[in-house]
């Protein structure tokens, strides 16, 4: 269950990232808070912080219930697909928003099978 906690951390270091370089973007092209809107390599920076955030809600309970009832190792191993996909997502979104499917489908993929395997595991232990 270790590295099932150190995947959690590094999820939460990455998210942690994302939401400076939001602050970071914020300066750079003179968007003040509260606003969330404003220059659009703002906007995308903040969409990719919301959106890791909306995933991380499923993510971070399915890969624990997947560790729990399931295998950690496949657990952790779903949950570092997770944290290559959101470093893709980020990546494309920020280049180019058309080029975020690659990132946005590992992610995917990813939570669901955390989502599979830990209703599987639990499912077999009732």
């Amino acid at each position: 269950m270790a590295l099932v906690a150190l995947v959690t951390l590094i999820l939460l270091l990455q998210y942690l990232v994302f939401t400076a370089l939001v602050g970071k973007a914020r300066v750079e092209y003179g968007v003040e808070a509260p606003a969330t809107t404003g220059h659009e390599m703002f906007e995308r920076a903040y969409r990719v912080q919301v959106n890791t955030l909306e995933h991380l809600v499923m993510v971070l309970p399915a890969m624990w219930i997947c560790a729990y009832f399931f295998l950690p190792l496949v657990a952790s191993l779903l949950g570092l697909g997770f944290f290559l996909g959101r470093l893709l997502y980020r990546n494309g979104y920020v280049r180019d928003v058309k080029s975020r499917g690659p990132g946005m489908l590992i992610g995917f993929l990813s939570n669901l099978g955390l989502i599979g395997c830990g209703l599987w595991g639990v499912i077999t232990q009732l």
